[in-house]
Formats: structure tokens, sequence, C-alpha cells
């Protein structure tokens, strides 16, 4: 059974407690709902203490004054861009006056001079275009990433060096991350939090924000085709099926009779919808299960194991490690703060 974590207050401590800070840069012809996603995601997470775990500043590329959006209105931001050298994590949304960025691949030197600031180390994050920004900077050579579907294959003719892909909801990078489009920008800021802080913490923000806390599949799902074929029947009952039996063997047959399909079509209607493959689909819930479980239980690594499917510890190992990086035992000492005496996970929200 895992240690219980220290009770004492840690504002009793000497060490001063300071949040995460996160930079919002905004930039003309800002979307005004992808610019405010980052407020409302960190924005939310408390510690046990309701010590808010982030703090969330917008800042400019020009001294503090107006920004124009794409919308009816302008905003007004508080900071010019040295407010970057204070940030943990940067984040920059979409825009649609992003000018020889987007056209040319190449930062204006109002642009370039901001991004300077950044110091090295911090987390670098971007929404749909706003990766635009990180690739002109050189953050992205050589490195994986993604952006709106309708606009990777400019964005890879224009990038040629960085390994898009155009399939992901978004990709995590270690300390640069970039998202699909609007509000694939909700899933990357959730994703930071799950990271930051665990997976109770980050469906609490979810279920306040009223969105699921880790959407399945990836873009194709909402890519239109120019002949659709109709959709007369769907996977969605397998997937609850197979939801309720996650600590039980699962064959590709059994899902495919849940839907009265042949394993073929079932498939191939399951890639159309979820947008990957239902063996993939299945490692995934399992991945997600035993996070859970390593963070809001003291269950042995064997036990966990078995209740998330995945069978014997080495195997849990195994795919853990090739999702997050990192073995269970690491993964739940990172994450052994949230456990509460109780063994249950604290929400800290």
């Amino acid at each position: 059974m895992a240690d219980q974590p220290d009770s004492a207050d840690p504002r009793d401590s000497a060490e001063p407690f300071r949040p995460h800070r996160v930079v919002v840069l905004a930039m003309d012809g800002a979307l005004p709902f992808e610019l405010g996603i980052p407020h409302r995601i960190f924005g939310r997470p408390k510690d046990t203490w309701r010590r808010h775990l982030y703090d969330v500043v917008t800042c400019s590329i020009r001294p503090p004054g107006p920004v124009r959006t794409d919308s009816d209105f302008d905003i007004m931001v508080p900071n010019g861009p040295e407010i970057l050298a204070t940030a943990d994590t940067v984040i920059v949304p979409a825009s649609y006056e992003f000018g020889p960025v987007y056209d040319e691949g190449v930062l204006t030197p109002e642009l370039a001079a901001a991004l300077a600031h950044i110091r090295p180390g911090t987390r670098i994050a971007s929404i749909c275009t706003g990766v635009y920004v990180l690739a002109a900077a050189g953050f992205l050579d050589d490195r994986p990433a993604t952006t709106h579907w309708a606009d990777a294959e400019h964005f890879q003719r224009l990038f040629p060096r960085v390994k898009v892909d155009a399939d992901v909801l978004y990709v995590d990078d270690g300390d640069v991350l970039t998202s699909a489009g609007v509000a694939a920008g909700v899933d990357l800021c959730l994703h930071m939090v799950r990271r930051d802080h665990g997976t109770a913490v980050a469906n609490e923000v979810a279920r306040r924000t009223v969105v699921p806390p880790h959407r399945e599949g990836g873009q194709a799902q909402y890519i239109q085709r120019p002949v659709p074929e109709p959709q007369l029947a769907t996977t969605t009952t397998a997937r609850a099926w197979a939801l309720g039996r996650l600590h039980e063997p699962i064959q590709l047959r059994d899902m495919a009779e849940q839907e009265s399909m042949s394993v073929r079509t079932f498939t191939r209607r399951f890639r159309e919808e979820v947008g990957i493959s239902p063996g993939q689909w299945l490692t995934q819930q399992r991945v997600e299960r035993a996070r859970q479980l390593l963070e809001s239980t003291a269950l042995s690594v064997d036990q966990v194991a078995r209740d998330a499917g995945f069978g014997t510890a080495q195997s849990m190992r195994q795919h853990l490690q090739t999702a997050l990086g990192v073995t269970p035992t690491s993964y739940r000492r990172t994450f052994r703060a949230e456990i509460g005496v109780n063994g249950q996970a604290s929400t800290g929200t």
C-alpha cells in the first residue's frame, strides 16, 4: 500500500507558494474564443488549500493597449512583451492577421523581438494556427506538431522540417505542444493540467467547463469528405460495451458483434468515426483507466494492471512507458500528493 502524504499545511512553510505562470500572447486578428481558452481552463484549478495552481496573464507584442480581434470589438491588453520573461508556459492562440508568418513562414521584427523575451526551458504551446508562430521561430524544427486539418498541407509546405500529423487533436513533445483547430485548444489545455496535476484535477475542470475530460480519436472524424458514406450505423454501442469491460479480455470480433457487423466493416466504420483503430482506442482507454487508479487509489500495481485490462504489471508498464514516458510507480509517485487520507484523489478545485 502506498504511503500516505504528509498532511501538514504547506502554507506554514517558509518557502513562498508560487503558482505556475501561463502567459497568453494576444496578436492582432485574435479569435476571442481561442484567446479565452487558457484563461478558462488554467484559471480553475486550485489546491486543497484553495490556492490557484496557475496564474494566467495576457500580453501583446507591443506596449499595453488595444489588440484587434476578428470580431466587432477590440480587447485591452494590460501587459507588453516583457512579461513573457516571467512565463513558465507560453500559449500562442490563432490569429487571422499573422501576415508574413502565415504567408512566408518568417517572423516580423516586432514578433521576433517579443519572443526573444521567452526564457530557455519555458514550455511553449499553440492553439490552431498559432503553430505558425512556433514554427517560424524555429521551435518546431525536426519535431512533431499538428494544426487545423484545413491548414495542414499549407503548413507542411511552408515548414518542411516539421513532422506534421494532421490526424491528431494535439501533440505533446515535452516542452513544445501544439493543437488542432479551435476546440482542440481545450483538449490541449486540459492535457497540460492533467500532466501537471493529474487526472482528478483535470477531470474536475472538464466537468465545470462541461466538456469531455478526454475526447476520443483525432481530426479524421471532423474532416468533411466530398462524397461521405451514409452513416446508417455507428460504433457507439460497442464502445460503451467495451468501456464497461476494460478489466476483461476484449476481442475485435466481440466489439463487432455488439453492432451486428463483420469485423472488416466494424473496423472501417470505427476508424471513420473515431479516427483510430479499435485496438488503439482500447489501449488509450486502458491507459486512462490505469492513470485514474494509480492516482486515486492505493491498489497495488498488479491489481491496477488487472483492473485496467492489461493483465500483468509488465504489460501495463510497457504501455504506460510508451504513452506517458514513465513507469506506473513513477507516475504514482508524481501524483501522490493528490491522494487524500481516505485513499481518494483530491480534486483541488
